[in-house]
């Protein structure tokens, strides 16, 4: 239960701090963070939180993420479904407490886009479905290849979290404009929710394509990474 409660406190300080930056602080008059603020705020939350519940749950805060891990052979299918849904959780809870705080200003309009993703007309881009999908694929692909190679035995103990929330924060620059960048099904979700309408509707593109990245991710890595034997790390 301790690795669960991380992985639901981890994957609400993600989205809080992600999402929050996005729609709270990415256009504010004058001292707007922008593309590159958001990005970074999406690196920071995992880097700050792989420091800190690393050692407890192993800071996955992403449904893909625990599916690479376990496609990789790092991870137990049997806690699987109960990472999936301590972060799905807290994503939820994160979205609704970024709603109660952004609610507090007047004028404020959910039906925006409140953070969600999309692709078309939802797309911040205006790019279609299909670089949509290939977009999240190949970025959590890539994802999992850093986060599998950042944490095998071999490279540089510690330096792990740097790697990973620098990679993420690479990840958001690249892939902003095309889906407001997804590469987490938990995320996706944790805003949603909220925002309803088109959000939800779209929603199965930001499940289907960062799982098939990870586990592509995952395929990468253990050829390009395992001798004879893949041992667990």
């Amino acid at each position: 239960m301790k690795a669960y409660s991380a992985e639901f406190i981890g994957t609400f300080w993600l989205v809080l701090g992600g999402c929050g930056s996005a729609v709270l602080a990415a256009a504010f008059p004058g001292v707007g963070i922008g593309l590159l603020g958001v990005s970074l705020a999406f690196g920071l939350t995992v880097l700050t939180m792989a420091f800190a519940i690393g050692h407890i749950s192993g800071c996955h805060l992403n449904p893909a993420v625990s599916i690479g891990l376990w496609a990789g052979g790092r991870f137990e299918a049997g806690k699987l479904l109960p990472y999936i849904v301590a972060q799905v959780l807290g994503a939820i809870a994160a979205g609704g407490v970024l709603y109660l705080i952004a609610s507090g200003k007047a004028g404020f309009d959910v039906t925006a886009g409140f953070a969600s993703n999309g692709y078309g007309e939802h797309s911040p881009g205006g790019y279609s479905l299909l670089a949509a999908l290939v977009c999240e694929v190949v970025m959590t692909a890539m994802f999992l290849v850093v986060i599998l190679g950042a944490t095998d035995k071999r490279a540089p103990a510690g330096l792990a979290p740097i790697a990973i929330g620098l990679c993420l924060t690479l990840i958001h620059l690249i892939s902003i404009p095309v889906t407001n960048t997804s590469v987490n099904p938990a995320r996706s979700v944790g805003v949603a929710i909220f925002a309803g309408g088109w959000a939800i509707e779209q929603l199965w593109l930001f499940w289907i394509a960062p799982v098939a990245g990870a586990l592509l991710g995952a395929t990468i890595y253990r050829f390009i990474g395992c001798d004879k034997v893949c041992e667990k790390v």
